[in-house]
């Protein structure tokens, strides 16, 4: 009997043991919640981007050939991976005018191809049609130079996410591209492999999405800029390379 009694006060004591630290892991999990909810948010959880990635590696450098808004020769240069059917991409494009603005002649952006039109994972594609819309922007400088290539970039991105691909010879007849000829090029896929091929040359450099830029100066990366960053942001990098 004796033995009995000791056994179950052991077991009341130890009931009331586990019950406690159930009760204090629960007090401890709730304050961590209030903790984090009471936070404020930092510049990472704002969405800017389409899961772009912020290590970098090898970056093909820029050569003439290229699409360049601005000065050819500027000290720097913001390398942008694009996707004209990107809502963060459209945002920071309209910040880059702005830059362009401020740094008339010493900064210029060149733009790269890095439409998301493929899945991956089982997963569909983000754009579909962005595939397409690069191929355009190449048949218009093809055909009506580098210019006419950023006047139909900036039309595209007014339609982003619009997926009526039958403007896309609409609006380049209404920058002087002679629209039979931009239908021929763009019906041909002549530029698919091209738009690939720098996907295949953003993916080396550490791009996984858009946008995704890399200053550059005197040929060499010297900052990333990761997603739409506000303008600020972009000015005290651009600044630091300036020096």
């Amino acid at each position: 009997m004796e033995q009995n009694n000791v056994e179950n006060q052991a077991k009341n004591i130890d009931s009331k043991q586990i019950a406690g630290a159930i009760v204090l892991a629960g007090l401890i999990i709730a304050g961590a919640i209030l903790l984090k909810d009471n936070q404020a948010p930092t510049q990472n959880n704002i969405p800017t981007n389409n899961n772009a990635a912020v290590n970098s590696g090898p970056l093909k450098p820029v050569s003439n050939n290229e699409h360049i808004w601005g000065n050819p020769n500027a000290k720097v240069m913001i390398v942008e991976y694009s996707d004209l059917d990107c809502p963060f991409c459209k945002s920071f494009h309209l910040t880059l005018k702005q830059v362009m603005e401020k740094y008339n002649g010493k900064v210029a952006v060149v733009y790269r191809h890095f439409p998301l039109y493929q899945g991956s994972n089982g997963r569909p594609p983000l754009h579909p049609n962005a595939l397409k819309k690069s191929e355009a922007t190449e048949c218009v400088a093809e055909l009506a130079g580098n210019d006419a290539f950023w006047q139909y970039v900036n039309k595209l991105f007014e339609m982003t996410n619009n997926q009526d691909l039958t403007q896309l010879p609409v609006m380049a007849g209404e920058i002087g591209v002679d629209v039979t000829a931009f239908n021929n090029c763009l019906s041909s896929g002549k530029y698919k492999a091209m738009v690939d091929n720098s996907i295949k040359e953003g993916g080396t450099a550490g791009v996984q999405g858009t946008p995704k830029s890399f200053i550059v100066k005197n040929g060499k990366v010297v900052d990333t800029i990761d997603g739409a960053q506000p303008l600020e942001n972009i000015i005290t990098k651009i600044d630091a390379a300036l020096k």
